[in-house]
């Protein structure tokens, strides 16, 4: 877990999100924080690119659910489930 997160910066999902057709690793870009009303972990809004530039997602989630890029790790893609 990363903590303090910035707007705008690029973070990865710690965990699949399976409703939403997201994986463990993809990455997205913080678009809002969201400061728990009572002092606890604040809430990230990520919103998820195609390997295009598409939005494919934007969700809120945990701030412990997500980790800061480091310069030591590899894009990847994959194909996106589709609902049908």
């Amino acid at each position: 877990m990363i903590s303090m997160l910035k707007l705008h910066q690029q973070a990865a999902l710690t965990a699949d999100l399976p409703d939403r057709g997201l994986k463990r690793g993809d990455v997205g870009t913080v678009v809002e924080i969201l400061p728990h009303p009572q002092g606890g972990v604040r809430g990230v809004m990520l919103e998820v690119f195609s390997a295009v530039g598409d939005t494919i997602a934007v969700v809120t989630v945990p701030e412990t659910q997500l980790e800061a890029l480091s310069a030591d790790e590899v894009w990847s893609v994959r194909r996106m489930a589709r609902a049908s």
